[in-house]
């Protein structure tokens, strides 16, 4: 079965499957009893296609009405407009749709006509300092005005609509025209109630089977919503009554002043207030993929679109549907998310079997009715056909369509599905958001974690502790002390370096709601800004008193940033802060000890470097400060100069590893998870958290970016087994390093991010984890999950759910198949040697609820145990349906068979059963028994390998309340609904022998487990 699989349903991957490859399985699949449910959770290529081909037309439209609206406003002259009455009483003096036009078809002649940015601001009743007030009466007045920042999202389909898809199961159907054509002739030849009675039964059980499956269905589907609405809560800078703060996007208004940065995504329509290198990607809405320069000539910026590079100041003018990206998604249906392989696969499996079953059915029915024949020409009866032989042959094919419902295991592919919300539920409470269903399944399957350093492995709680200036070495301590363990660096070096902390800078020191001063920015810039307050340093004087011409944000292909300032008295300063061994190399000067700008000189810069090497091997990240005069006659448009720099200094600073990192190392190892340290910092500093963490151990090789750059394919082959920590590495480095892990050496590898450079990284890996805090929107979207608290240990704890889901299903997957194994063989074989089957409709029906939907809550909802990260991986080459697999499935379903067979030829006697209703009770023992050899097959699948299988079984609530129910209702059946489902109430020493056929399947598959066969 496994190499059938592999040929047919192997070609859909975890990330980026082809439309033909998803095509194509569902062509095979053509064993299907309800369409609708089985492929409810898998992409809608039809709409998906119509999707694309309709984003693909907007586009267009699009980018043509900017190009014609650019062209002929400039013959349009004399534009006047007055704002209608209603928004004149609410305070403002521009509606939504002028300013929707202004911004939709980049129209400069109706900005300037309103004044441009600071007359749209002040038609808005707001500033470009200040942003709006916040009084609750102001803001309800602006939603009523323009409208909110929420898009239209289609709706959680109703629980009666679950209940009607559930009822559009084929052989449902067939069965309920059976019981009808059965309540008919019923009632026709035995009158009522008795003539209705197998009618009804089978009727009740399709209503109960639909009520469970709708049920699970809907709870599902809730759980997927609770998920989407995590994923859209996406927060941005704003000011609001001069304070900086956070909100979310879906609290944006009209007059909000957003701050934007690299890696952002424009959340509403608005306009360019200030900025610095400001690149826009708009290729999610105009399908131009070259990104846009957006400066106070070109200040249009629209909902959807990405942050390339470059941080501005945005006045909000239109929201939610009125903006362009709303107007977009307005319009399309979302094709939904990739099926995963083990959906596919599976759905493989209930082919496979589903054929079997189909092939079984017919031929049962065939002899059954075969059966029937003979007895009539027998009796010579063959030419005169009664009601009660109608009813017979209905009976028959009533049971050739149960077989088929129990043959085609449905809830195999939806049982990933349901394990899946549960899984990804939890792992929310863990801190661990899954975007996309198949990471959580492959997460599982990793053999390789690729994890950054700063906040993943480390707190992210940066502070400085060590610098160097002016040739000396100081230990930094606390902000108090600090001026004055600094008292005898000149005066004149002091305002140098905070000049060059305060100017280059991608954070900020703002005063907040609560009228304190809060540093913003990367843990990075907010320790730099705290290292530069406590020398004593003002922030806004030193802002006011030069000014910023240009800005180059710090980004990890360059490792630096740079910023060109007007300082007082006219002369011009450009300052570059990054990783010290880079910015160190564009300086030719140093400032020395007592303030002067020497020449650097061998002996400087091997004290420079030795400091670097210092303060790295303690584990501090070390940052290099320098600045250079250059000619008034810079211009912006330039790039700025980096050579001829002189050293102001290096600073240390400490980011503690975060507890319970090394232990989760630790469990990796022992899972047969190799975790590798991919990181833009300096080898010495990488190497000596790696050693802390215990990533980097005596065999392992640290090697830096540019030296892996130069590796030839045959040293790449040799070197990056041994690799586990890559410093200085750019995006490219790491990107090569996924690939070659995944293509080359077949691992299954998972990738940390946080920057807009990491998302190819993150696209090309088999599972691209973003980091919540410090991760970038343009990151997260191109992640499988987020790590919501930046922690390593919630890795690690993904990684057990993953393991968790994949065995869960192998645990259901013998379960189902034992169950269909000997359902078909019983019928058949009793079909076929004594012309009638044991099991009727409606106890088959029963039986497939117990191993359907039942079945799929009570084993595919078992929390994970630390023993699975004790296991080795699956990695790419298991196979699903292992050995052990099928040793259990095997021994068990002989068991069962046996069991049944025997009590089918020796029942009567060992009970000693005689008298009209014998063939009856006979037939209720047979069912009992089966049922609760399921119940006991369940608790033993909840371990495949190991002997215990009660070890945790009171934790899992889900598991017992099934059990519970399952044999409540097994009785009820029995004892009181005979006539419906055609049993005979049992003694208690009938009672207590098949309980006890049932118990005895524990112990055989105890056995079982210990006969060695391998794990493939």
């Amino acid at each position: 079965m496994e190499s059938l699989l592999k040929e047919e349903f192997a070609e859909v991957k975890a990330k980026n499957s082809s439309d033909e490859a998803l095509r194509r399985w569902r062509k095979l699949c053509w064993v299907v009893k309800n369409p609708k449910r089985r492929f409810r959770f898998t992409a809608n290529l039809s709409k998906r296609t119509e999707a694309k081909a309709l984003m693909l037309s907007n586009k267009e439209k699009f980018r043509v009405a900017v190009l014609v609206s650019q062209a002929a406003l400039q013959f349009i002259d004399g534009i006047t407009y007055n704002a209608p009455e209603e928004v004149k009483a609410a305070g403002f003096q521009i509606c939504a749709d002028e300013l929707g036009s202004i911004v939709e078809n980049r129209n400069m002649r109706k900005l300037r006509v309103h004044g441009g940015v600071e007359g749209i601001a002040e038609k808005l009743s707001t500033t470009t300092t200040e942003g709006i007030s916040t009084s609750e009466d102001l803001l309800n007045k602006r939603k009523e005005t323009y409208g909110v920042n929420k898009f239209t999202e289609s709706q959680v389909p109703g629980f009666l609509v679950f209940v009607w898809e559930a009822l559009q199961d084929t052989t449902l159907i067939i069965l309920g025209v059976c019981a009808l054509v059965s309540l008919i002739v019923g009632i026709i030849m035995e009158g009522w109630p008795k003539g209705a009675h197998d009618g009804l039964g089978i009727v009740a059980s399709i209503l109960l089977v639909v009520f469970v499956t709708a049920t699970s269905d809907y709870k599902q589907s809730l759980q997927f919503k609770d998920l989407d609405r995590e994923k859209k809560k996406i927060t941005v800078q704003v000011t609001r009554n001069g304070c900086r703060q956070r909100i979310s996007i879906y609290d944006l208004v009209p007059g909000d002043v957003v701050h934007l940065a690299i890696g952002d995504q424009v959340p509403a329509d608005g306009l360019f207030i200030s900025g610095f290198s400001l690149l826009i990607n708009e290729s999610s809405l105009s399908g131009e993929s070259d990104p846009v320069h957006v400066t106070a000539e070109n200040p249009f910026l629209l909902s959807g679109t990405k942050v390339q590079d470059g941080s501005c100041k945005m006045l909000v003018t239109t929201v939610g549907m009125r903006t362009q990206w709303g107007k977009l998604i307005a319009t399309i249906s979302e094709g939904g998310d990739d099926e995963t392989p083990l959906q596919v696969k599976l759905n493989g499996v209930a082919t496979i079997i589903g054929k079997i079953g189909l092939f079984f059915a017919v031929v049962t029915f065939a002899v059954m009715v075969q059966g029937l024949f003979v007895h009539k020409l027998r009796e010579g009866s063959h030419w005169t056909w009664t009601g009660d032989d109608a009813l017979e042959v209905l009976e028959y094919f009533a049971v050739a369509v149960t077989i088929v419902v129990v043959a085609v295991p449905e809830g195999l592919p939806l049982a990933v599905t349901l394990s899946l919300a549960f899984a990804m539920k939890k792992m929310m409470n863990d801190k661990a958001l899954v975007r996309h269903l198949a990471a959580c399944e492959t997460m599982g399957s990793s053999t390789t974690i690729c994890s950054d350093k700063t906040g993943t492995l480390t707190t992210n709680h940066m502070t400085v502790v060590k610098a160097c200036i002016c040739g000396k070495i100081k230990q930094v301590p606390h902000l108090k002390e600090s001026l004055s363990i600094h008292s005898d660096i000149p005066d004149s070096v002091i305002k140098i370096l905070l000049e060059s902390i305060f100017n280059n800078t991608g954070g900020e020191i703002v005063v907040n709601k609560d009228s304190k001063i809060e540093i913003l920015g990367t843990p990075t810039e907010s320790a730099i800004l705290e290292y530069g307050l406590s020398l004593g340093g003002d922030f806004q004087a030193v802002r006011q008193a030069s000014k910023i011409l240009k800005v180059e944000p710090f980004n990890s292909t360059k490792k630096r940033m740079g910023v060109v300032v007007e300082v007082p008295g006219g002369g011009l300063h450009a300052h570059c802060k990054g990783a010290s061994e880079i910015v160190l190399a564009a300086c030719d000067k140093v400032l020395d000890s007592s303030g002067e700008v020497v020449p650097l000189d061998e002996k400087s810069l091997g004290h420079l470097t030795k400091t670097i090497e210092q303060f790295a091997s303690e584990a501090l990240r070390t940052l290099c400060l320098a600045y250079m005069e250059i000619g008034s006659d810079f211009s912006a448009e330039e790039p700025i100069p980096f050579s001829g720099y002189t050293c102001i200094g290096i600073v240390g600073i400490k980011d503690p590893v975060r507890p319970g990192v090394k232990e989760s190392v630790a469990i990796c190892r022992s899972a047969g998870i190799t975790v590798r340290m991919v990181t833009g910092d300096n080898i010495n500093t990488a190497k000596a958290i790696a050693r802390e963490c215990g990533i980097l151990t005596d065999d392992g090789i640290a090697i830096e970016g540019p030296e892996f750059r130069m590796k030839s394919e045959e040293e790449l082959q040799k070197l990056i087994p041994k690799i586990q920590v890559m410093a200085r590495s750019s995006p490219m480095d790491k990107h090569t390093l996924v690939k070659h892990l995944r293509t080359t050496f077949q691992e299954v590898v998972a990738v940390t991010g946080d920057g807009t450079n990491d998302a190819p990284a993150l696209h090309e890996a088999d599972i691209g984890l973003a980091m919540g805090i410090a991760g970038t929107e343009v990151a997260k979207e191109s992640a499988d999950v987020i790590i919501l608290d930046d922690n390593f240990s919630t890795i690690v704890t993904v990684a057990k759910w993953g393991r968790s889901v994949y065995i869960n299903i192998q645990k259901f997957v013998q379960f189902q198949l034992t169950v269909n194994v000997v359902a078909l063989i019983v019928n058949f074989s009793s079909a076929c040697l004594t012309g009638n089957a044991p099991l009727t409709a409606v106890q088959l029906l029963w039986v497939n609820m117990i191993m359907d939907t039942l079945g799929a809550l009570a084993l595919a909802t078992e929390p994970p145990t630390d023993e699975l990260m004790k296991r080795q991986p699956v990695g790419r080459k298991g196979n699903f349906i292992s050995n052990v697999m099928w040793r259990n499935i095997l021994g068990q379903s002989l068991y069962q068979f046996v069991v049944i067979w025997y009590l089918q030829t020796n029942g009567k006697t060992v009970f000693h059963l005689d008298g009209p209703d014998s063939d009856l009770i006979l037939n209720t023992l047979i069912f009992n028994s089966f049922v609760f050899c399921q119940v006991f097959n369940e608790i033993s699948s909840r371990e495949m390998e190991k002997i215990n299988v009660f070890k945790g079984i009171l934790k899992n609530y889900v598991f017992v309340a099934v059990l519970t129910c399952t044999v409540i209702f097994q009785i009820i059946i029995i004892e009181f609904l005979g006539t419906f489902a055609n049993t005979s109430p049992l003694t208690l020493h009938q009672w207590f022998v098949s309980v006890m056929l049932g118990f005895l399947g524990m112990p055989i598959t105890a056995a079982l487990k210990m006969i060695p066969v391998g794990s493939i």
